[in-house]
Parts: structure tokens; C-alpha cells; sequence
């Protein structure tokens, strides 16, 4: 274990601590000499381990070569990494979801009707999100409304649930109103 210079406080003046409490000092008083300890050097975090180091800057490198290289369109220079030599470019393929979103993209044939419709959506969410924030700040409307719902959903399922042949045609009409969106009979 490395040994740190040991640090001493020197106060030249003849006051001494009275109830935990440090001394005052007047304008006249003899001048105090106090010394701090020296700081240890810095700890290296990778000291142990070097290789690491020299691993994680190659890498560092051969990024900033590839990027370089694809921005210029020149074919990316030799890396030297130890006894080896490498011309290889890592490059990154984009997820399958992101692919997928591309193909629908490029299949879309009015892009500014689906943008504006996403902005619209967007902004409607947003304003939805605003008011919903705001009617809950509300004294007595959650409440009130909480009840209404409750209370709401008992009757829906008394009157399409509970019993089978009431049931039954709400299955039917639910299948009938799927079949007429999709646009296709059974």
C-alpha cells in the first residue's frame, strides 16, 4: 500500500476551542498557518487491465474510420490491431420492425395524406391527454364520472351478458358488424 505524506494543522496563535466552538478572531490577532494534506494521484481505472483500454480505442477508431469512410464513399483503410490487419466495416442492420415500416412506407402512394393524418392524430392525442389532465384536477367530476361509468358498465352487462339469449345476439351483432367492415360474408 502506497504510504501518503501525513499532514499536520499548525495554528501559531494561543486560542484554544471553549465549548466545541471555534475562536474568534479579531483583526489583531497573530496570523494561523494551517496545511492541508497533498491530494493522492488520481486512480486509473483501467491500470489493471490495459488491454481494455487499447481494446475500447481501436474500437473508438475503427468506428470514426467507417463513418468517415461511408460519408466520403472511399473504401475504409487497413486497421492494424496487433499482429492482424483489418479492413472490415461493421455496419449495423436496421431491426425487422424497421424494415417492415419502410416496405408499408414505400408502398403508401399518398405520403402527405398519411403524414397529415398522423400529425392530426398526434395533435388530437394531445389535446385529449390536456383535457382528461385537466377535468381530473377537477373537485367532484372524477368522482362523478367514475360512478357514471361503473354503473354503466353493470348495465351493458346486464342487459348483453348475463343472460344466454341476450348473450347470443350480441355475439351475432358483433359478428355482423365485424363482417360488414371487413367487407366480406361469412
Amino acid at each position: 500500500m502506497a504510504s501518503t505524506p501525513s499532514s499536520t494543522l499548525t495554528i501559531s496563535s494561543s486560542s484554544s476551542l471553549v465549548d466545541a466552538k471555534a475562536p474568534r478572531q479579531s483583526a489583531s490577532a497573530s496570523s494561523q498557518c494551517v496545511s492541508l494534506p497533498s491530494l493522492p494521484p488520481p486512480p486509473v481505472q483501467l491500470q489493471n487491465r490495459p488491454w481494455k483500454a487499447t481494446a475500447y480505442c481501436r474500437k473508438i477508431a475503427r468506428n470514426v474510420m467507417a463513418m468517415a469512410s461511408s460519408a466520403t464513399g472511399e473504401a475504409p483503410p487497413a486497421i492494424v490491431t496487433g499482429q492482424q490487419i483489418s479492413t472490415d466495416v461493421v455496419v449495423a442492420e436496421p431491426p425487422e420492425i424497421v424494415k417492415k415500416i419502410q416496405q408499408a412506407w414505400d408502398k403508401v402512394e399518398d405520403k402527405y395524406a398519411v403524414s397529415t393524418v398522423a400529425a392530426a392524430g398526434a395533435v388530437a392525442l394531445w389535446g385529449t391527454a390536456g383535457m382528461i389532465s385537466a377535468i381530473d384536477r377537477l373537485p367532484l367530476i372524477p368522482g362523478v364520472l367514475e360512478v357514471v361509468g361503473i354503473g354503466y358498465t353493470g348495465w351493458f352487462a346486464y342487459k348483453n351478458l348475463i343472460f344466454k339469449p341476450d348473450r347470443e345476439a350480441f355475439v351475432r351483432k358483433v359478428k355482423e358488424t365485424y363482417y360488414e367492415i371487413i367487407g366480406s360474408s361469412r
